[in-house]
């Protein structure tokens, strides 16, 4: 176990899954190498990781410590949350950084870098072998659709020729998940497919999460 835990992300990236995309991610199991795994150990696999902005000042920016906090009437009972449960993401617009999350934001990478070293671990044998493999990465950016497509396109060249790659790439930003097909030859454009997430179900999400233990 890392000195963070790290199962609640695990626990909202298969639950923005079923709930977004195919009841059948619900089936997934919470283990290691990689982080969600389907019942037999090898029709799928899913690594869960996060990235944070390319800037260390922007970094930083987002790591908001919440003493000293003073929120709005409206937002007390999701501070109280958070306070309370150590995490924030997913309320709030991601403003605030709950404390059990602080490290695990913190010691994040840049999304490409993030990329990189995922992409050079499975290419390595390091998740083992899975009939579907896919990279969902959690980001604290708000991405334009051409940055997400840069970032399809990243992945796609730097696995290519690897035997064992990524099929699929889910980012999740607070308000949106986005769907990067790796596979296959059709045009880029068609690859990506973008699912928004309100404020009511990233809500949904959080507590979801918390209560799976």
């Amino acid at each position: 176990m890392s000195q963070f835990d790290t199962c609640f992300f695990e626990r909202y990236a298969k639950i923005s899954l079923e709930t977004l995309l195919d009841r059948r991610f619900a089936e997934l199991l919470n283990k290691d190498r990689p982080d969600l795994q389907s019942p037999d150990g090898v029709s799928l696999g899913i690594e869960v990781t996060r990235a944070m902005p390319e800037t260390k000042e922007a970094a930083q920016s987002m790591l908001k410590e919440m003493a000293g906090i003073s929120p709005v009437p409206e937002e007390r009972d999701d501070f109280d949350t958070i306070m309370s449960s150590g995490y924030g993401y997913g309320l709030q617009g991601g403003r605030y950084v709950g404390t059990k999350e602080y490290d695990y934001w913190s010691m994040a990478l840049p999304m490409r870098r993030i990329i990189e070293s995922k992409v050079r671990k499975a290419g390595d044998g390091f998740y083992g072998s899975f009939k579907t493999l896919d990279l969902y990465v959690f980001s604290k950016d708000s991405l334009s659709e051409i940055e997400v497509l840069d970032i399809l396109r990243y992945t796609m060249g730097i696995q290519d020729g690897q035997t064992e790659k990524y099929n699929c790439l889910y980012i999740s930003e607070i308000s949106g998940l986005n769907v990067c097909n790796l596979s296959g030859d059709i045009n880029d454009i068609y690859r990506v497919s973008h699912h928004p997430i309100s404020p009511v179900l990233r809500k949904e999400f959080f507590h979801k999460s918390l209560r799976q233990r």
